[in-house]
């Protein structure tokens, strides 16, 4: 296989979308959609599915991981969902599994890159943390797996929602493909901390949301 091969892990969000955007100007791309929950969800992996209608990558593959979603009443204190504010530890628990998984696929088709959508933003503690993850998971893939040529990509990492929308903006990400609403409702329920998110980070980027178009178009 060609050395310029990227798996994109991809869940039908914003950050999604944009780190989609960014393996796609040198990478053939490879995009991977983990379902982690016992049921699909039907508008993340509409926005999955449209993204790769737009992005037109090397291949595409969905793939079912029950054991990634919560285990029970139990383990619920440590369920995070990516797209809302939270302690940073829970979120890399939550990636372990689906990294796990891309990794794999990476190694079969010898790609040279996997590619995140994390971000933590400029907080200093939590950046650190996270770069010292990804230095880990590099070490471990190159080093005892013997993965030399892969390595795992966040380019996200330490910039805040606004700047991400406005990168996005200048790859020229489609945003109306992409879903951040917390529900699976046929339209984004604009009323969620997800949603309140999103809106927030498109008016601190002085952009437009095309999905916010759409709507009212």
């Amino acid at each position: 296989m060609a050395k310029n091969i990227a798996i994109v892990l991809n869940n039908g969000s914003l950050n999604s979308a944009v780190v989609a955007a960014l393996a796609s100007q040198s990478h053939r791309t490879i995009m991977l959609y983990a379902q982690t929950t016992p049921a699909p969800l039907p508008r993340s992996r509409a926005a999955f599915d449209q993204q790769v209608a737009h992005f037109k990558p090397y291949r595409e593959h969905a793939l079912a991981i029950p054991y990634g979603s919560p285990l029970g009443a139990a383990s619920a204190a440590y369920s995070a969902d990516p797209r809302q504010p939270g302690s940073l530890a829970p979120k890399l628990v939550e990636l372990l599994p689906l990294i796990a998984v891309a990794l794999r696929l990476a190694a079969h088709y010898q790609a040279a890159a996997l590619y995140l959508g994390l971000r933590v933003g400029s907080n200093a503690d939590e950046l650190a943390a996270a770069t010292e993850y990804l230095q880990i998971l590099d070490e471990l893939v190159q080093l005892p797996c013997r993965q030399t040529d892969l390595h795992v990509l966040a380019p996200l990492l330490e910039l805040e929602p606004w700047q991400v929308v406005d990168l996005g903006y200048q790859v020229n990400v489609p945003f109306d493909k992409t879903w951040s609403c917390l529900d699976q409702a046929p339209e984004p329920c604009w009323a969620c901390a997800a949603c309140h998110a999103r809106d927030d980070a498109f008016q601190h980027a002085a952009k437009t949301d095309p999905s916010k178009i759409a709507k009212n178009g």
